[in-house]
């Protein structure tokens, strides 16, 4: 059954497409996975994730207790896996836009299933570093290509809860999959934990493959002024450079994406910092630590059914506007009272706030993008967030060592609230006014 009739967007003009308000009512998560194409990614969703979430535990357990690793060596892992899509991801998106759907989803599972088999041989740190960068410039082409993947397998008014089912499962894998992987770590060792996510990624890729794919609209972007005359280098950098002006002049896109930016970048400030305002400021066990850790996936996981449950008739951009508020309240919590039973009620705020601004956002960028452009939009908005979110690993330990880790979360709780402000004086879309005769 074609789903891309009740898509308005897929008439391939470059402005943004034009969404109706009387739209039928919002989808829930049960009737989006009704739609044949949409649970078929699902499913291969939860198998990868899960495999790569049993991955990078089993790495950081080498690197910590095989390896000896510093702080410094294991925070580093996360940077090699992040850095590549945040650099190469607008470059991936021009790509995507031009290559058929299908075949790239499927030959970057099948290629990343061959590297996860790298990590049995690898007995170094730059080892690690090197196949998990290797898997991550892979994942620069597939990302993009889910997500126009998804625009083309639901309508509109489906976007939201589709959404919501992909983050659901990132969510909930961050709460169980460190246990599971635990477990398969001690009790068969880290290469099950290698050879599992390969596996998973050949599920995905067969289950991807057996999918027909919906056209979401022209593949070929549109045509830019002198882009005959370009050699082939040239035609790429025009090509994102489209992508670019596109979000730059789209106000209220512009908006949740820095949002976005900006939730991920106090996520990243959180994984180092966590662990050390829990030991400073609360004078607590690694106990406490775990507690509090889980309360953020536990947060973001009650924020995703809770969206869907209760917010369905709300703007995108009002729960963007809650999520940041969200976030503020819990960073202030953390840095006005450091007890361990205000630390858990502070993580879980700000878990339940970041997911209000992910679905969100993630349902603008999809409603208000051109199909030709999505690869390259969508691209480059994931190499922002993972930008921001490698700049909150990095200077979240340079700003400690100078103020403390509760200033930290002050000025991060200070930022959001500016973010907010210029949201709402700069980037909202201003009613039309009659123009006096």
């Amino acid at each position: 059954m074609s789903t891309t009739s009740t898509n308005p967007a897929a008439v391939g003009s470059n402005a943004p497409p034009v969404i109706d308000p009387e739209l039928p009512a919002p989808l829930s998560m049960g009737d989006v996975l009704r739609v044949p194409m949409m649970r078929r990614l699902w499913y291969a969703q939860i198998i990868s994730v899960f495999g790569d979430f049993l991955a990078l535990f089993a790495v950081i357990n080498v690197l910590t207790f095989k390896l000896h690793a510093t702080a410094q060596q294991v925070t580093g892992v996360q940077i090699a896996y992040m850095l590549p899509i945040a650099v190469l991801g607008i470059l991936a998106g021009v790509f995507v836009d031009r290559w058929p759907l299908k075949p790239t989803m499927v030959s970057s599972d099948s290629i990343r299933a061959g590297l996860c088999l790298l990590l049995i041989f690898a007995t170094q740190i730059w080892h690690f570093y090197a196949i998990l960068a290797a898997i991550s410039v892979i994942s620069s082409f597939f990302g993009p290509a889910q997500g126009v993947a998804i625009r083309s397998a639901v309508p509109l008014h489906g976007l939201r809860s589709a959404n919501a089912l992909m983050q659901q499962v990132m969510f909930g894998m961050r709460i169980i999959g460190p246990a599971i992987a635990g477990l398969m770590v001690s009790y068969m060792g880290a290469v099950s934990c290698y050879a599992f996510d390969s596996a998973s990624f050949i599920g995905s890729a067969l289950l991807i493959a057996s999918v027909s794919f919906l056209a979401p609209g022209p593949k070929a972007a549109a045509p830019t002024p002198h882009a005959a005359d370009a050699s082939a280098i040239g035609k790429v950098w025009l090509d994102m450079k489209q992508g670019f002006n596109f979000i730059v002049h789209h106000a209220a896109l512009l908006f949740v994406i820095l949002a976005m930016a900006a939730g991920m970048f106090v996520l990243g400030c959180f994984g180092p910092l966590i662990a050390i305002y829990v030991r400073d400021s609360l004078h607590a066990s690694t106990k406490s630590f775990a507690i509090a850790s889980a309360m953020i996936g536990l947060g973001m996981l009650l924020g995703i059914n809770g969206l869907n449950t209760f917010g369905k008739k709300l703007k995108d951009t009002l729960l963007v506007y809650s999520g940041l508020c969200g976030i503020a309240v819990g960073l202030v919590i953390l840095t006005a009272l450091p007890h361990l039973w205000s630390t858990i009620l502070g993580n879980l705020i700000i878990g339940f706030s970041v997911a209000g601004i992910i679905v969100p956002s993630q349902t603008l960028f999809q409603k208000a993008t051109p199909p030709e452009l999505m690869g390259r939009v969508g691209s480059t908005f994931m190499s922002i967030i993972f930008t921001a979110q490698i700049s909150g690993l990095v200077l979240s330990g340079i700003l400690t060592h100078y103020i403390g880790v509760r200033r930290v979360f002050a000025l991060c709780a200070a930022m959001l609230v500016v973010l907010m402000a210029v949201g709402k004086i700069w980037m909202e879309p201003k009613p039309a006014t009659a123009q006096p005769a």
